[in-house]
């Protein structure tokens, strides 16, 4: 092979050489991916953040304002069946979003149990810290007081152990050395904070506990009617996981009585001023029965279990008589308020077991009727001149078709009226029949009972809760109104030199008058044994020396006489 061949083939051979290196560099430098590990610790890390336990915390908050804007199942089931007939389409997509069980929906546990982790996973290990730091003792002095943000210097004869009573007496911690004095204080501002952080944990705990171990329901009760505290006595129950039929409170009571007063007259005619609600209770089958006063925010409590009056209405009593003569029907129908200022109310009636055909009546309550024109309205709330408007139907009610149908609707598909129809039907009053079409049979108003809706809840977190809450407020009120501060004297050749920082932001202020009032103390502390009670230097200020430094000495920094524990701080 000739030079120039040979030539060519070494540039070629250097050239792949230098191309492999540089891929093997490449190779090298190239990042290496987080992996499985390293994306888990990411998240962790980021979920653990306050900045999202932040941001957790607001949503938890922001979340929780659709429950108290739209009505909830849990609290009012009526309420939100009267939205979805006042407003179809929108309930259809608001539930959709389980906007009417904010509390129970998933995206609501999910902020939740995502707020619950954060939380600990910021609270704990900053515990640790703290537990940490509280036991440490206070830095030493640092060398040149005079370049802290607080600082003075005088001439006296103040000692090392005089300064440090003085600031004991201030309540600092106080670690001394060879001729200085170091304190600290404010060391609650931290466990403040803390508290409040834990108080936050404790309070979703109690209500997860409570979600658990608790159950809600609700039940209307007529007046005369009674209710036992099981399972197939609710109306809507709501148990927690952990919940079975024998965790219920084996209490029951009967309504006796309810009475709602109003306004009778002038500009606030109708607005209500009171309910009250007279129930027997029994405690337990074996206990004796007990009268008990039923108010709003004042429930009823048996061991735990609370019974809450969260809603009322009527119910007007009626008898129907089928076409064969026979009594089908004879009691109370609850009504939902159509108009809360006059509690104009709209009942339903099936009457499944009359003869020949069913029967169906949509019935409009007036609690106070009067004329108005052709028509009949009610103008209180009260049942003064209570009246009744019927619309009788015939036909299939459609209760055997397996379909399940609310007691407060009327499905007229296949019903046929009875009669002819009119917006506004001649009133019933109190004791008056109304005679029905082809026969059918006849009804008759016969009085007027009141219904009550209560809201029965078991929550055994409900206590720490409050005592969490309590401890969020303390906490809360320690954190923001305590400052972290540091306090340093040296003495040395008659001169003391004084110096202070605070550790909190914003406290520089607050800090300042302080400063000079411990400064002062010392300046007023005299010597043990002093003819003259040392007010000899007191009044000097240091002032400027032949050298300039306005009497401000920087003594050396201490060696080897620090206390246990104690460490050079240059803050």
């Amino acid at each position: 092979m000739s030079a120039p061949d040979d030539l060519a083939s070494a540039v070629r051979d250097e050239s792949a050489a230098q191309e492999q290196a540089g891929q093997q560099a490449q190779e090298r430098t190239k990042p290496v991916g987080l992996g499985p590990v390293g994306w888990t610790r990411w998240a962790w890390r980021t979920l653990t953040s306050m900045r999202t336990a932040l941001i957790l915390l607001f949503l938890f908050a922001l979340g929780s304002v659709p429950g108290s804007i739209y009505p909830q199942r849990s609290v009012d089931p009526g309420r939100v069946a009267q939205y979805f007939k006042d407003n179809p389409a929108q309930a259809k997509w608001l539930d959709r979003f389980w906007l009417f069980d904010v509390f129970s929906s998933p995206w609501f546990a999910a902020i939740y149990l995502l707020l619950f982790i954060s939380l600990a996973g910021c609270v704990f290990p900053r515990a640790l810290a703290h537990l940490k730091e509280i036991r440490r003792r206070p830095p030493a002095a640092p060398r040149n007081l005079l370049r802290l943000p607080h600082s003075e210097a005088f001439e006296g004869r103040l000692t090392v152990e005089q300064a440090a009573s003085a600031l004991r007496r201030r309540r600092f911690r106080v670690v001394t050395g060879d001729g200085w004095v170091s304190a600290e204080k404010g060391y609650l501002r931290e466990t403040g904070n803390l508290l409040f952080h834990v108080a936050l944990l404790v309070l979703l705990f109690a209500v997860g506990t409570g979600g658990l171990f608790g159950y809600r329901g609700n039940v209307l009760v007529v007046e005369g009617d009674g209710f036992s505290n099981a399972v197939a006595a609710y109306d809507r129950f709501m148990p927690g996981s952990r919940v079975t039929a024998e965790s219920l409170e084996p209490f029951s009571f009967t309504l006796k009585d309810f009475q709602a007063s109003y306004v009778a007259a002038g500009e606030k005619q109708g607005q209500p001023l009171d309910y009250l609600a007279k129930l027997t209770v029994q405690d337990s089958p074996a206990a004796a029965p007990r009268e008990v006063d039923l108010k709003v925010n004042d429930p009823l409590d048996v061991n735990g279990t609370l019974t809450y009056l969260i809603g009322h209405g009527y119910a007007p009593t009626f008898r129907v008589t089928d076409g064969k003569g026979q009594v089908a029907y004879d009691g109370p129908v609850p009504c939902l308020a159509d108009d809360q200022a006059t509690y104009t109310s709209e009942c339903v009636i099936k009457v499944p077991d009359a003869q020949p055909t069913q029967l169906g009546f949509l019935a409009r309550f007036l609690p106070t009727t009067v004329p108005n024109g052709d028509a009949w309205v009610s103008v209180f709330p009260g049942a003064a001149n209570p009246t009744v408007q019927v619309f009788p139907f015939a036909g299939d009610l459609g209760l055997k078709s397996g379909q399940p149908q609310s007691v407060y609707q009327l499905d007229t598909t296949n019903l046929k009226p009875l009669g002819k129809m009119s917006a506004q039907p001649a009133p019933l009053n109190v004791g008056e029949t109304k005679e029905l079409a082809d026969g059918a049979g006849k009804i008759q108003f016969t009085g007027v009972k009141e219904w009550i809706s209560l809201q029965i809840t078991y929550d055994p977190g409900r206590e720490p809760a409050l005592l969490a809450a309590a401890a969020a407020v303390i906490g809360l009120v320690l954190s923001l109104t305590i400052r972290r501060r540091r306090v340093w004297v040296r003495v040395k050749d008659g001169t003391v030199t004084v110096g202070g920082l605070t550790r909190t932001e914003g406290g520089g202020a607050a800090f300042a008058e302080e400063f000079a009032q411990i400064v002062t103390a010392l300046r007023g502390d005299p010597p043990a044994g002093d003819p003259d009670g040392g007010h000899t230097n007191r009044d000097q200020g240091g002032e400027p020396d032949e050298s300039g430094s306005a009497g401000h000495v920087t003594p050396d920094a201490p060696t080897g006489n620090a206390a246990p524990g104690a460490r050079p701080d240059e803050e």
